[in-house]
């Protein structure tokens, strides 16, 4: 697949308008027939990542099986990542870049509730639920992968469960200068039980509501 493939032609007339109108010269242009990626094409070959590790896992995975997945050619694939490992690397560290946005219900055991609803619903996802299991495993051999992981995972949920411990320190919900990485493990740890560990289809009636309330009391003790 070509993309956005420029003409000699076409390069020097644009540049040489550019330099007519300012009075200047020419801006250095793009050596001749240089590719332009495409942000669409981008976009399909992330989706198709995330849709190949849940079928077949990370070992199993293969840039042609890829390509083929996002209707592209091997070469478009290659042209951003030059290896499998570094196209996974680049699409699990983007999802810290995304990170979840704090929640402001105005109080502790409401803004637990909130959280729980969007990581439950993100978890549970059918993509989600293979994916991260399989890429845990991956983790615990490849130490790039584990560093992606351990951004994408962790350092996205240590960001919001330092906004609302902060929110309700502030509100004289829990007290001033708590144990950040004890709250962390509170607060996100038994959601990732279930997805990782447990693995059940639906969580029990009422989980969330008992769970932001236990949650809640129990950063108010520490």
């Amino acid at each position: 697949m070509l993309e956005g493939m420029t003409t000699n032609a076409d390069t020097t007339s644009a540049a040489a308008k550019a330099g007519s109108a300012a009075g200047k010269a020419p801006r250095r242009r793009a050596p001749a027939g240089a590719a332009v990626l495409r942000e669409d094409v981008t976009e399909a070959i992330r989706a198709a990542v995330f849709e190949e590790l849940a079928a077949v896992g990370y070992a199993r995975m293969s840039i042609e099986g890829i390509a083929r997945r996002a209707g592209v050619g091997k070469t478009a694939v290659y042209r951003r990542w030059r290896s499998k490992l570094h196209l996974v690397l680049d699409v699990v560290s983007a999802i810290a870049v995304q990170g979840l946005p704090v929640p402001d219900t105005g109080s502790l055991e409401g803004d637990l509730r909130l959280l729980y609803e969007v990581t439950s619903r993100a978890l549970r996802h059918p993509v989600a639920g293979q994916i991260i299991p399989d890429l845990q495993a991956e983790a615990a051999r490849n130490p790039d992968i584990a560093d992606a992981m351990q951004k994408a995972l962790r350092e996205g949920q240590q960001g919001v469960a330092s906004g609302i411990v902060a929110a309700a320190a502030a509100r004289g919900e829990v007290r001033e200068g708590i144990d950040q990485e004890l709250a962390l493990d509170l607060m996100s740890g038994p959601l990732y039980w279930r997805a990782v560990v447990v693995r059940g289809p639906k969580l029990p009636k009422g989980y969330l509501a008992s769970l932001a309330r236990a949650t809640a009391a129990a950063l108010r003790a520490l």
